[in-house]
């Protein structure tokens, strides 16, 4: 049995998960997994590493969906609850799932997906009254998950982690970051991502504590949670820190006193996933007497680098390596700069980095450097920790936590009739890091960026929608005719 899962089983008592008003015991989670499984094999053995794409929000019945995909030998792969059929319709084709389990929400819109590609399609809600059955062993070696995530080409690359890969990415924080099972954690971040499924729900279960999901985001709520003196951790995105901060400034001086004496109960909070501006970090300290922990980490690697649990934490630096994580910064030469303190990409080698790419072999070898991964991020090693720099590369755009790219809402944009030619670059945003934004290129002066935000949004999430649009003569291009963005970022002033 998968060690997380067989984990589980000491814990069988206790609360695992808290969703909709309800306390689920981990012996509840087996058991649902269990009948899931079952649904999922359907008289076979083993799915041999079928892929099983799953839309549920996060709930119990995520949870048991995702551990019953890996109990019965599937490779798991989790849909965002709030992308548009497109972008679902991408990551069902490109995996070639057969499987598709979905919750009640989400049946209608994607039952005629399924029927067009002849896919077996489960609602979650039915599948739970199944008895036991004899389930295969599943090595560490094996396929766990694919998560897609935005690089720099147009279209989102799957990335692969076998279950040695999750193994050793969640071991290593619950060491790093001291889990107990009887912590408490609230989980507001997205299920599709690696910060929501390693760093909270499966590290709170591998240790035997408690994960408690809200539906959506809403500061009153979170801060009511942050408050109660139930919860021991909490982490998130920088977007939602600056939210929090908004509504903690807005209340009285009485309720100001209360929010913040309560959240001083907590014995940890994280930031991650983008870079958390200084005087974010301040006020928060200020706000809760927490200086929150950043870490480095993504998709294709889980966490890289963590500032210290119980040591200095440095505002505005990720700290050092994680105990079997191999750090090195290298020049474009090649050269590892990180004693010389000049900047450098930040390259990877140890367990936690991912097996590939799905299907995309060539993308696989060109991300790596004599047997290191490399990142695309750069930085450099400052008095003993490292401080990120950047992308190295323009075209992706840090915005709420999402790595987005830009050349793919380029090619939607220019999708649509009115537009000639187009350019999209991320603009510094206090709260959000980075927003979209787009130059457009057009005959129509008086083109109504309202309808066509309308327009974008059924072909792309929300969050990728761009905030701001300008019309251009011409877009700013250097001699070989590649469009100079940083040059084009001045014109949004």
């Amino acid at each position: 049995m998968i060690e997380l899962i067989k984990r589980g089983a000491h814990f069988a008592n206790r609360t695992a998960i808290i969703s909709n008003q309800s306390a689920y015991s981990y012996q509840q989670l087996l058991n649902a997994s269990d009948s899931i499984a079952n649904y999922l094999l359907k008289g076979k053995k083993d799915l041999e590493e079928e892929r099983v794409v799953f839309l549920v929000p996060p709930s119990f019945e995520y949870v048991a969906t995702q551990w019953a995909i890996w109990r019965a030998g599937g490779i798991a792969v989790p849909l965002c609850t709030l992308h548009p059929l497109p972008s679902l319709q991408y990551v069902i084709e490109d995996t070639e799932a057969t499987i598709l389990v979905v919750s009640e929400d989400y049946k209608a819109l994607l039952t005629p997906l399924a029927k067009e590609r002849n896919m077996r399609l489960f609602l979650v809600a039915d599948l739970l009254d199944k008895p036991s059955v004899d389930l295969p062993t599943v090595s560490l070696d094996r396929r766990a998950m694919i998560l897609y995530t935005s690089g720099t080409t147009n279209l989102p690359k799957g990335v692969v982690t076998t279950h040695q890969n999750i193994q050793f990415q969640i071991e290593t924080l619950v060491n790093a970051w001291e889990w107990e099972k009887d912590d408490r954690i609230l989980n507001i971040l997205p299920l599709h991502h690696v910060h929501g499924i390693i760093n909270v729900l499966s590290c709170a279960l591998w240790s035997g504590a408690c994960c408690e999901f809200l539906p959506k985001f809403e500061a009153e709520k979170v801060w009511q949670k942050l408050s109660s003196g139930q919860l021991t951790l909490f982490m998130a995105v920088p977007t939602i820190y600056f939210k929090l901060i908004a509504f903690w400034d807005k209340a009285t001086a009485t309720e100001k006193e209360r929010l913040s004496n309560g959240v001083k109960a907590l014995r940890l909070m994280v930031s991650g996933s983008a870079a958390l501006p200084v005087p974010v970090l301040e006020k928060w300290r200020t706000i809760s007497t927490h200086t929150l922990l950043e870490r480095y980490g993504m998709t294709e690697i889980g966490m890289a680098l963590s500032n210290a649990y119980r040591t200095e934490r440095r505002p505005g630096h990720v700290g050092l390596p994680l105990p079997g994580v191999a750090i090195r910064l290298v020049d474009a030469e090649g050269k590892d700069v990180k004693a010389t303190g000049e900047p450098g990409e930040i390259q990877i080698k140890g367990p936690n980095v991912f097996k590939e790419y799905w299907r995309k072999p060539q993308a696989t070898a060109d991300a790596y450097m004599d047997g290191w991964f490399r990142s695309g991020d750069v930085a450099i090693f400052n008095d003993g920790m490292f401080k990120i720099l950047g992308r190295d590369s323009v075209d992706i755009i840090k915005s709420g936590g999402y790595k987005i790219s830009a050349l793919e809402i380029e090619d939607i944009l220019r999708r649509h009739p009115a537009i000639k030619e187009c350019a999209v670059v991320g603009l510094a945003d206090k709260e959000w890091g980075e927003i979209v934004a787009a130059s457009l290129i057009t005959d129509e002066k008086d083109l109504d960026f309202d309808a066509l935000k309308k327009w974008l949004k059924e072909l792309l999430p929300a969050y990728k929608v761009p905030r701001k649009f300008i019309i251009q003569e011409e877009l700013p291009r250097n001699t070989l005719g590649k469009v100079t963005k940083k040059v084009l970022k001045s014109a949004f002033d």
